[in-house]
């Protein structure tokens, strides 16, 4: 008699029998791996036919156990990655020995309804993508680039904000892969003289993959860059994103007005749409009404309504924020405040009585006031609508097996004002790290408060310097001093923290 067992109970690792090919025994849901030692063929109710079908063939009789559903899916899940780890390996292989054909019998179709660790049978170029798709989502990154040069292609991730190469393509299979991504994100196929931009999901591992497509003609031929976008149930939570306590303590006090503009400001790849999504996250509630303005809207939501901006047909940020102050919203997210018209709005609507989230390209919270003021909005404005400013940057963390100290760097410790004696550490490179010498980024902030203190210097100046001298003096925990911290800390490395925006002294 079979007995289900949970997977959790079970002391299993996956195994392949020499003697069985294991891709034929996966179809027919017989799936293999070792308990306690013994080889044992696992199933489960829902394909017992099929299973129990093939396994009454097999020339060898192995122990048969049934595992309950949930379980099943995922040994069947680590399977299919086993096997398409071992398509990509295979892959990267013949591309360095092999001609053009070889490499093309490495692909996998996409259909946008099936898993693309599933598809079977299917043209040569669509396997590659998918196995770049998979290769992405496996390394953690957020971008794929596929790039044409004059004799050949290459494909480059961008993981923990640094582009590091993956693979050479030949010229010839590079305006087919092109060709594969366009037609699974609706976009023209024989266009290949303008810009065009699309969207697609493509389902890995049973989890749901937004990509946002951008395509553009290059001198050699079109070049596409793919960004992965989250979910809306995978966005950090506000405690998540990495800031450290003080300044959560502060921002989520923010987070509790009920009227007025928080603004995320940082140069692209700094982490502002994530933190934005995590404060609407926070503020969110049933009796709440939550509208975004965005271009293009990145992390899907069920409980916001996310308008995408399209200038094509007039629906620009400020003529979307207008409209938006006739739905009555309780909450406001804008994209990004890019002119003096949508600036104006905001403020307006922070002035009567709405919580408004935005973005700006600004470096420091000081310069974002600014920035404001070069938008025609009027100090005594800044003052009444403006609640905080939280300036970003993501900082890659030092791999903690391989770092060494940093003799070098200690020539710059007086250019940087870093102790004498301070011990700095470098990256270097190992397995662990994938050879990149860091593992993992850390969101680190400065947390402008518009309180009577800001108010006062408003009313004197919208200076840019003399805003950030006056409120070091007053006790802000400026972008500078937390990189400083973790260089010393032997958190970072001197060249991650110079890349971010350690100042010169």
């Amino acid at each position: 008699m079979l007995k289900e067992e949970p997977l959790h109970n079970l002391h299993l690792e996956i195994f392949e029998p020499s003697e069985l090919n294991t891709d034929i025994s996966v179809k027919n849901y017989l799936l293999f791996g070792k308990l306690s030692d013994e080889v044992t063929a696992f199933a489960c109710q829902r394909y017992f036919a099929q299973a129990s079908n093939y396994y009454t063939k097999l020339e060898k009789q192995y122990p048969l156990v049934l595992l309950d559903e949930d379980s099943y899916d995922r040994l069947y899940n680590r399977f299919l990655e086993l096997r398409t780890d071992k398509a990509i390996e295979t892959m990267q292989e013949d591309s360095q020995t092999n001609d053009e054909e070889e490499e093309l019998s490495l692909t996998d179709f996409l259909r946008t309804s099936s898993d693309i660790l599933t598809s079977e049978e299917s043209a040569p170029i669509i396997k590659f993508v998918n196995a770049l798709f998979y290769q992405a989502v496996k390394k953690k990154a957020s971008d794929i680039h596929i790039e044409v040069q004059e004799k050949k292609g290459e494909v480059r991730f961008r993981i923990d904000g640094m582009l590091t190469k993956n693979a050479d393509l030949d010229k010839k299979v590079v305006h087919l892969i092109v060709s594969r991504i366009k037609v699974i994100s609706n976009l023209d196929i024989s266009e290949k003289r303008i810009p065009q931009d699309g969207r697609t999901q493509i389902k890995i591992a049973g989890e749901i993959l937004d990509i946002r497509v951008s395509v553009l003609p290059t001198f050699y031929g079109e070049r596409v860059v793919m960004r992965l976008l989250m979910q809306s149930s995978q966005i950090p939570q506000i405690h998540q994103l990495g800031f450290n306590n003080t300044l959560l303590a502060d921002m989520q006090k923010l987070l509790r007005a009920s009227h007025g503009i928080i603004l995320v400001t940082g140069p692209t790849g700094s982490g502002k749409t994530t933190s934005l999504h995590s404060f609407l996250r926070e503020v969110e509630e049933p009796h709440k009404n939550l509208i975004t303005v965005e271009d293009p809207v990145e992390y899907k939501s069920d409980n916001i309504a996310q308008i995408q901006v399209n200038e094509k047909v007039g629906l620009t940020f400020a003529s979307a924020l207008r409209s938006i102050l006739r739905q009555d919203p309780d909450v406001i997210m804008i994209g990004e405040i890019r002119d003096e018209e949508t600036a104006a709005i905001a403020v307006r609507a922070a002035l009567t009585g709405h919580l408004v989230f935005s973005t700006l390209h600004t470096n420091s919270a000081a310069a974002t006031i600014s920035r404001l003021a070069d938008m025609k909005v009027e100090p005594f404005l800044i003052s009444s609508s403006l609640l905080g400013i939280l300036a970003q940057r993501l900082v890659r963390i030092l791999c903690p097996v391989c770092k060494e100290e940093d003799t070098l760097a200690e020539n710059f410790a007086k250019d940087y004002q870093l102790p004498k004696e301070a011990q700095i550490f470098k990256s270097v490179g190992c397995k662990a790290c994938n050879y990149s010498g860091y593992s993992g980024r850390r969101s680190i902030g400065e947390l402008l408060i518009m309180n009577n203190t800001t108010k006062e210097i408003l009313k004197k100046t919208t200076d840019e310097h003399t805003i950030k001298m006056q409120l070091e003096q007053e006790g802000l925990q400026t972008l500078t001093m937390q990189l400083k911290k973790m260089l010393l800390q032997g958190e970072t490395s001197l060249d991650e923290a110079i890349r971010i925006g350690l100042e010169h002294a």
